[in-house]
């Protein structure tokens, strides 16, 4: 039994075979309409959610397969032993993806679990939204070695495109004068720099400078500045102030972006006129359905791969 936590225990050939059979599935889906048949999903959301749930929920259903969702206040994780409530629930579903918080919580669950699962984002890595990138990628660009230029925070999603990546072949240039509170350690980066996969770009760079490097790259991608977690919050609201006023100068527009044939990438949601300008938004619109979208199939053929194959 094989669990999805992040891309530690998956080679090249297994990520490439699931993005082959993700391109299968959307273009012949009524090959595998009864694939799942039977099979049972259970979803738990800690974090909110709206391409995870859809993605997870319409791509069991398409599948043959069925789902059962809970958020994390209606369970008992928090009062009782987290590890017999994961056999119990194994008892009961084939396939449990998680939406979690803190990364920690999921490491103690997949050594319990007695049912593949799935790490449908937490503080550390966003692996499914990684495979959804990598899929629209290839769709859309036709190199054996991607350039990306990452623009934004330090997070889950940054650490999961770098590791598909560095395994897949290609280079992330990080500009990431945020950082998240994510519990990476200076390991993680190491070997990628050293092999070439990960650039580190000085966090005092100028935007002009950013755009010396970005009308050679394949994709830019950003993603939200302020950790969802804290969106919103009026605690929050004067950190936030800073953060945006820091970043602002690096907004995806198209000043910035100017004299660039690259596809923008931004995992969403979004929140127009921080990280990216609704001109922009709007401009690159059908890449950035297409690349949510892709949610949707590439956890289709993650669900079959742990259950079928």
């Amino acid at each position: 039994m094989k669990h999805f936590i992040n891309f530690q225990d998956y080679t090249k050939e297994e990520i490439n075979h699931l993005i082959k059979l993700a391109i299968d599935m959307k273009q012949h889906p009524e090959h595998y309409e009864n694939s799942l048949k039977g099979k049972k999903l259970y979803m738990l959301f800690e974090k909110t959610s709206t391409r995870t749930y859809l993605s997870f929920a319409t791509g069991i259903t398409e599948l043959g397969g069925t789902y059962y969702c809970q958020n994390w206040k209606d369970n008992n994780f928090s009062i009782g032993d987290i590890k017999s409530e994961l056999k119990y629930i194994g008892r009961n579903a084939d396939v449990i993806m998680m939406r979690l918080k803190q990364n920690s919580m999921l490491e103690i669950m997949e050594k319990a679990s007695i049912v593949p699962l799935i790490n449908g984002c937490d503080n550390t890595f966003h692996p499914c939204q990684a495979l959804a990138d990598l899929l629209t990628i290839q769709e859309k660009i036709n190199k054996n070695t991607i350039e990306i230029l990452y623009i934004g925070a330090r997070n889950n999603v940054f650490h999961s495109l770098l590791e598909i990546i560095s395994i897949v072949g290609g280079t992330v240039y990080g500009f990431t004068p945020l950082v998240n509170d994510t519990n990476i350690t200076s390991s993680f980066f190491e070997k990628k720099i050293k092999n070439g996969n990960y650039v580190v770009i000085p966090t005092d760079s100028t935007p002009e400078m950013l755009r010396t490097r970005i009308s050679s790259m394949d994709v830019i991608y950003t993603d939200t500045w302020v950790d969802m977690e804290y969106f919103g919050l009026p605690d929050f609201e004067d950190k936030r102030t800073v953060i945006i006023n820091k970043m602002l100068p690096y907004q995806l527009n198209e000043t910035l972006l100017a004299g660039s044939h690259a596809i923008v990438m931004h995992d969403m949601p979004m929140h127009l006129g921080d990280e990216i300008s609704e001109e922009t938004a709007d401009k690159h619109m059908d890449d950035l359905l297409d690349q949510a979208e892709n949610r949707r199939h590439v956890q289709k053929a993650l669900m079959y791969h742990l259950l079928v194959e």
